[in-house]
């Protein structure tokens, strides 16, 4: 089956067998939140805050990965980024944009378009799977944005969520031709029967999200995958069965990527990056409504008890809400939007998780120490070194300087906040959560 699916791109686009045989590049996308001066290297042509890197270093012991100072991504996937900051702009301003990465799970596109919105967005996030799902969860706290939903299911919860959001992206499950150089999973696994039953999947999965998309709105429908039975059939359906409009993006204009009636695609042969195609289009927009309709209500979110140190922590502007022993935070705008919609909606994390009630205490949340809008200042801080740092995200005991006052310290590296220990005197506790520690 290998050696078909080669001889069919070769055949398709000259280069491509060789390309798929070869090593792909590194990359990686630093978040505009928390880091100043970016590295001097290879940009990505489509994301300004994207690196190609000369080799593959051990990310794992880097402190800063786990910090949520940049994320390991693919350079041809960033370019989803790129096209909803793109999108935002062609938006009406009035309100903030609702956006939806409808297969996100490990949640390199969603902290993407984090990044490239504007800082008003609301960004919500859905995995079907559940143990891709609570990866979406980690990697959406460590980017450290208090403006992110992330929901665990099939997407056809959201067709309840009439006309809710602006943009949606669809990175659809698909039949993964472009990842076969780096996944051996994926060679093995091609055929024509999984090429046709992948678009299936994706048929049902854009039918469900409809809906849900307000109109005017733009679809972002992504795959990793080449043929055209997968893209451009399926981009012909959404034209056939719902006046869907393809719509030109600047993306299509950047080196290397190959573009054909507003499709785009990222070859190997190309571009330095994995194998990607990408269209929009939009929804047209008659009757087109300020409001979204559909909305299901729920009950008015308890206001818990706060600690000091969490009002302190916190900037002005944000709710707090107690769902079951856990304290979340959002900005009191986002808030307005997006409660009402999550009673329709299997809910992970919702804005910033604060802490944990445990009788007369509140623990507080790694989520917490990662948030961009996290008053530092409200803690006490010890900075560590490098190898300080691997110990703690491997959940080790550590003793804090002398003379460390008892109670809750936020540990610092490079400036920035790494995560919580409570100072006991003589010791302390890691509060690293055990299913983020490093094993080795």
């Amino acid at each position: 089956m290998l050696n078909e699916f080669l001889s069919y791109v070769e055949s398709r686009w000259p280069g491509m067998a060789a390309a798929m045989q070869s090593e792909p590049s590194v990359s990686v996308r630093y978040n505009r939140g928390k880091c100043g001066d970016l590295p001097r290297a290879d940009v990505v042509p489509w994301c300004d805050c994207g690196r190609y890197l000369d080799e593959r270093p051990a990310f794992t012991l880097d402190p800063r990965m786990h910090q949520g100072v940049y994320y390991v991504q693919d350079a041809s996937s960033m370019a989803v980024g790129a096209v909803a900051g793109y999108l935002a702009g062609r938006l009406p301003q009035d309100r903030p944009i609702v956006y939806l990465d409808a297969c996100a799970a490990p949640g390199g596109k969603t902290t993407g378009a984090v990044d490239a919105l504007p800082p008003s967005a609301i960004v919500f996030a859905n995995e079907f799977d559940y143990r891709r799902a609570s990866i979406l969860v980690e990697n959406a706290a460590k980017w450290g944005s208090a403006r992110t939903v992330v929901t665990r299911g099939d997407t056809g919860r959201y067709s309840a969520l009439k006309q809710c959001f602006d943009i949606i992206a669809v990175d659809a499950p698909c039949s993964g031709e472009g990842m076969i150089r780096k996944d051996a999973t994926a060679a093995s696994q091609w055929s024509p029967a999984l090429v046709r039953e992948c678009a299936r999947r994706q048929r049902e999965i854009l039918a469900n999200l409809w809906p849900a998309l307000r109109p005017g709105g733009y679809l972002i429908y992504s795959t990793c995958t080449f043929n055209d039975e997968e893209n451009d059939h399926i981009v012909s359906w959404l034209e056939e069965e719902y006046g869907a409009e393809r719509i030109a993006t600047p993306v299509e204009q950047m080196p290397g990527v190959t573009a054909d009636a507003h499709i785009c695609r990222f070859l190997p042969s190309r571009v330095r990056g994995e194998g990607l195609c990408l269209a929009v289009l939009q929804k047209p927009s008659e009757g087109l409504k300020n409001a979204p309709e559909g909305r299901r209500k729920n009950k008015d979110a308890k206001t818990p008890q706060i600690p000091a140190w969490l009002q302190a922590a916190l900037p002005d502007g944000f709710v707090l809400s107690a769902d079951g022993d856990v304290l979340r935070a959002m900005p009191a705008d986002m808030a307005a939007v997006v409660r009402p919609m999550l009673s329709a909606l299997d809910v992970l994390a919702a804005g910033v998780e604060c802490g944990t009630v445990k009788g007369r205490d509140v623990v507080p949340s790694q989520a917490l120490a990662m948030a961009v809008d996290l008053k530092s200042e409200a803690f006490t801080q010890v900075e560590l070194d490098t190898d300080t740092a691997l110990r703690y995200l491997r959940r080790e005991a550590l003793a804090m300087p002398e003379g460390t006052p008892k109670g809750i310290v936020l540990l610092m590296f490079g400036g920035l906040p790494l995560g919580f220990v409570k100072n006991l005197g003589n010791r302390s506790n890691n509060l690293y959560p055990r299913e983020w520690r490093i094993l080795h």
